[in-house]
């Protein structure tokens, strides 16, 4: 069983992890952009796989965990490792058999939600009849890998974070296999994608089944029942459905409404996809990690404890989004055309895409510290209350996104995303600090040092243009700029830190010690 663990390792572990599975996926989508382009076959692509997806990282990532990992980790340490095991086997005998009728009933009705989540494709065309198909063969993806969030938070809550952060580096080595294999048939590129969605859930469950086992983490099957624990969990997680998966639910509303203009949906998965890697490296991350310290701080009766842990990890999201977010905006174009203007991804869809980047940047600090104030909330099994801010963040996504998409295109779709994030967050900040979060002068000070670091970091970007030449040039360019703005970045800030930080560039140091 594990004992105390600190923030920054758990986090630094699960970036990492997330890092190169993200990276992975950037060289699976440009070999799909390259393959498909940002036509119809790109948007069956996006709707057949963003379905299962969606619900994965509503009920797998989001809900379950939030439910899930207090109680298994209070149940860990208060009744030891057998009961906790029981616990989750009856969690997981329950699971298995609602995913198994979830499963059958979404492929007897998937035209419906095909036409939930792409309601511009026109029912009884070739496009919509191929992509229910297609969503068909990727849909138990779901299945599996709410099984395998099960295996993830039992592990994590034991502080191993290392398998379930490299899991998802499967699905990508799948994909990218699969169109190494159908090279130069878009037809077949997109029948062995699909094909490898649902090949890649299956491996990725094994992989961390058979790692539980190893950490004596083994569950065995047992009949299927609503004991106390298994009603809590769902009690808990149906909330957390919304609460914990806005920025998916958020993606839902646009690529339904984006689908009305061809193209739209593609252009947007593939911005989406830019700013998910800061969002997964870091939100995700530092969400994973605060959880289970946080609910071990407020059940050794660590309230004090629990809210530094809580500004730490603010800090670090902070400190690594705000430059992320500039840097996408400004570069947007140049980052689009290096990673994907190539084969059937033209120049048109990369001016379209980047457009799509620049309106979600603004909103990605806001995206991964909403994730890093969530565990406050399900640390003390309230999950609820994130829920109210969750549909409020919704409601004004809906509203701005149709009212502006008649004009603006999938632009407004990115921007009404961008600020339901920041709703929400505001929402959750507000909450907190009226409840009994505190915003400490030492946190007080480090965003200063922030602010005025992307101060300097703006400053230089917004001089830049990009050279006129081919791929070698752009890409040799754009990788010195990234570089020369996060050394200046990082050089203000460690100048500014020996200026306005109580103990010097030691702040942010002692930041990581005491976390």
């Amino acid at each position: 069983m594990a004992g105390r663990f600190s923030i920054v390792r758990a986090a630094v572990t699960t970036g990492s992890a997330t890092m190169l599975s993200r990276l992975l996926g950037f060289v699976r989508d440009i070999l799909i952009a390259a393959a498909l382009g940002a036509g119809p076959l790109a948007d069956i692509f996006v709707v057949a796989f963003r379905l299962p997806n969606l619900f994965r990282r509503l009920f797998a990532e989001g809900a379950f965990s939030a439910a899930f990992v207090p109680l298994f980790a209070k149940r860990l340490e208060g009744a030891g490792l057998d009961s906790a095991r029981t616990m989750a086997g009856e969690v997981f005998s329950v699971l298995a058999f609602a995913l198994l009728v979830f499963t059958a009933v979404a492929e007897l009705f998937m035209p419906v939600l095909v036409y939930a989540l792409a309601g511009g494709f026109e029912v009884g065309s070739e496009k919509f009849s191929q992509t229910v198909h297609y969503a068909r063969i990727t849909f138990p993806y779901l299945a599996f890998m709410s099984l395998m969030a099960l295996f993830a938070a039992m592990l994590n809550a034991t502080g191993r974070f290392a398998l379930a952060g490299l899991a998802p580096v499967l699905l990508n080595l799948v994909l990218i296999g699969a169109l190494v294999l159908a090279w130069g048939d878009d037809r077949l590129s997109l029948d062995y994608l699909i094909w490898g969605v649902a090949v890649a859930g299956f491996l990725q469950l094994a992989v961390l089944w058979v790692g539980a086992w190893r950490a004596g983490l083994s569950l065995a099957f047992r009949r299927p029942r609503l004991s106390p624990d298994v009603r809590r969990v769902f009690v808990l997680g149906v909330p957390g459905v919304l609460a914990a998966g806005v920025t998916q639910i958020n993606l839902l509303v646009g690529t339904n409404i984006a689908s009305a203009q061809p193209g739209a949906a593609a252009w947007l998965y593939y911005a989406d996809r830019l700013y998910q890697l800061p969002l997964g490296v870091i939100g995700v991350a530092l969400s994973v990690a605060l959880l289970p310290d946080i609910s071990r701080r407020l059940r050794a009766g660590d309230q004090k404890g629990a809210v530094a842990s809580q500004n730490n990890g603010l800090a670090y999201g902070l400190l690594l989004t705000a430059p992320a977010s500039l840097g996408l905006y400004a570069l947007a174009e140049p980052i689009m055309s290096v990673l994907f203007e190539r084969g059937s991804f033209s120049a048109s869809d990369t001016h379209a895409a980047a457009l799509a980047l620049m309106g979600f940047a603004p909103g990605l600090p806001a995206f991964v510290l909403v994730k890093v104030l969530q565990p406050s909330f399900f640390s003390q099994e309230d999950t609820k209350t994130p829920l109210l801010y969750a549909a409020l963040g919704v409601g004004v996504n809906i509203t701005l996104s149709l009212l502006y998409f008649p004009v603006y295109g999938h632009v407004a779709i990115a921007v009404a995303t961008s600020i339901a994030g920041w709703v929400s967050l505001l929402a959750m900040v507000v909450h907190l600090s009226v409840t009994g979060w505190r915003m400490d002068s030492l946190f007080a000070l480090r965003v200063l040092v922030i602010v005025l670091g992307c101060a300097a970091m703006w400053g230089y970007l917004a001089l830049l243009t990009p050279p006129s030449g081919g791929f070698a040039a752009l890409a040799a360019w754009l990788a010195l700029q990234i570089l020369c703005a996060a050394s200046l970045y990082f050089a203000v800030l460690a100048g500014l830190s020996h200026f306005i930080l109580p103990d010097g560039a030691a702040g942010w140091r002692g930041l990581a010690r005491r976390s």
